[in-house]
């Protein structure tokens, strides 16, 4: 059903996330939202404001009695992925988010929820009224842009922040302390397509589309093996036009560099004479696929069907370089890591691909803990772009963070977890990009841990945040806030409760 979520538990804290849904902010349209954020600091007298980069930041006293604890920064992003369904009347820009909640569980309609990082936000700005709150001296940080490039903490200035401690809120376990973040770059590659006009008379043209994937997060999801879109169309693809000549008039799927392509399509030209074995290929390797991913992608399916000749093809030889490049470029899982069990180290995934005027344009994505894994999985696409002729373009790069397991600011965590839950949380790294990735490089003395909450499937339309955890880790914030306002100075923290 659809509902308002104010009245559910922290009622608070669901306030802000319900009025936040309602308040577009993909990333770089994020204005909104920060206004939203200054209203609440004016609201409540506190300082801050909107920095060059467009971050809001704020400031709140400690609570009496905890002047001298050590500062803490709230960390989260106000952006969110805005991924929809093809069949969603949603135009992000303007419409708020229509949530259900059902289960257990609040989801949205058709589109992305955006708990990825709303959820953050709203506990942050909560603790900020929150009556049974106690805490030291505080800093927010509210940053844009974070799903699109890290723009917003790429943009901070030194001095701007004080605190020597940081809590992010954009993880996604009520019950784990997360300590370090993987660090990616991102890989831009057109491939020149030489143009020829299509024989209408001895030819017809196809629309083949892979579709009902689950698709999902590039780096927490990417561990699941859900079928890429744009990889399985061009192994299609690939392993039809062994069989049946084609041409490739234009290749589309997926739409942000953060999320496995759900959708991806092409048009191609074919002989008339080999129009039915052609479709017949494509319905036979389409049935092998949905066997093969009938676990990860239940929904998945192949569309085939007779579309308008288009105005133009790509030549043979560049239909099979395009398509070939496709299938030869890495995407998925490529190492685990040999230290944290069931950590992925090293990753990349094909997340754009569309026709352009002169050039075939696809994007990967790639994401690792090591410098080296980054590096080495970067020059494997550029080598397989080589190879086809494509021209690469390499995308900003930024930091991972490796875990630190001895800082005071994770004894306090793991003090409080223990207290209010009966047991450690556990530790651990995420193979996503943090912001405390790029805010670490800037301030190097600053101890970092992320909380979060548990978000199933983000940065698809599935998404979904369970409510009873949501209450977890607000519960969890509050305590190892108070949990580091007994510290003193540089006091340590110790291993009562």
């Amino acid at each position: 059903m659809e509902d308002d979520l104010s009245g559910m538990e922290p009622r608070i804290l669901w306030r802000h996330f319900d009025e936040l849904r309602k308040i577009p902010r993909c990333s770089k349209d994020e204005e909104r939202a920060a206004e939203y954020v200054l209203s609440v600091a004016n609201r409540l007298r506190l300082d801050g404001g909107m920095d060059g980069a467009g971050n809001v930041v704020l400031r709140k006293a400690a609570t009496p009695g905890r002047e001298s604890s050590p500062g803490v920064l709230l960390q989260a992003h106000l952006d969110m992925v805005c991924e929809k369904n093809r069949d969603a009347d949603h135009d992000f820009l303007t419409d708020p988010i229509e949530v259900i909640v059902e289960g257990g569980f609040v989801s949205a309609r058709g589109t992305t929820l955006g708990a990825d990082n709303g959820i953050g936000v709203a506990a942050a700005l909560a603790v900020l009224e929150d009556p049974e709150a106690v805490h030291g001296p505080l800093e927010l940080l509210f940053t844009v842009d974070e799903e699109d490039g890290m723009s917003g903490a790429k943009g901070l200035m030194e001095g701007q922040i004080s605190a020597k401690m940081m809590i992010n809120l954009d993880t996604e376990d009520p019950h784990a302390v997360y300590v370090g973040c993987s660090g990616g770059e991102t890989s831009n590659l057109r491939l020149p397509i030489g143009w020829v006009q299509p024989d209408p008379a001895g030819s017809v043209a196809f629309e083949v589309a892979l579709l009902g994937l689950r698709g999902g997060h590039s780096g927490v999801d990417i561990h699941l093996e859900r079928g890429n879109a744009i990889k399985l169309l061009g192994l299609l693809l690939w392993v039809v036009g062994e069989r049946a000549p084609l041409g490739l008039a234009s290749i589309r799927g997926g739409d942000k560099h953060n999320a496995i392509p759900r959708e991806a399509e092409a048009v191609v030209v074919v002989p008339q004479e080999r129009a039915a074995e052609f479709r017949s290929l494509v319905e036979a390797v389409g049935s092998a696929l949905r066997y093969d991913y009938r676990r990860a992608d239940p929904d998945i399916s192949v569309a085939i069907s007779p579309v308008e000749m288009p105005s133009r093809v790509a030549t043979p030889e560049d239909s099979r370089r395009a398509i070939g490049l496709v299938v030869a470029l890495p995407s998925g899982v490529l190492r685990w890591s040999s230290e944290i069990p069931d950590l992925v180290e090293t990753s990349t995934n094909l997340s754009v691909a569309f026709t352009e005027e002169d050039d075939i344009f696809l994007q990967a994505a790639s994401r690792s803990s090591s410098k080296a894994g980054l590096e080495a999985t970067t020059a494997t696409i550029r080598a397989a772009a080589a190879l086809a002729g494509a021209r690469v373009e390499r995308g900003e790069r930024y930091p991972g963070r490796l875990p630190v397991l001895d800082s005071k600011l994770l004894s306090a965590c793991k003090a409080a977890h223990r207290d209010l839950f009966g047991r450690e949380p556990d530790v651990r790294s995420i193979h996503a990009g943090l912001e405390m990735g790029i805010i670490g490089e800037k301030f190097p003395e600053m101890e970092m841990v992320s909380l979060g909450t548990l978000i199933e499937h983000p940065h698809s339309p599935a998404e979904r945040v369970k409510i009873s955890a949501v209450a977890e880790f607000y519960s969890f914030l509050l305590a190892a806030l108070e949990k580091i306002s007994e510290m003193k100075g540089t006091e340590e923290i110790g291993a009562q409760g």
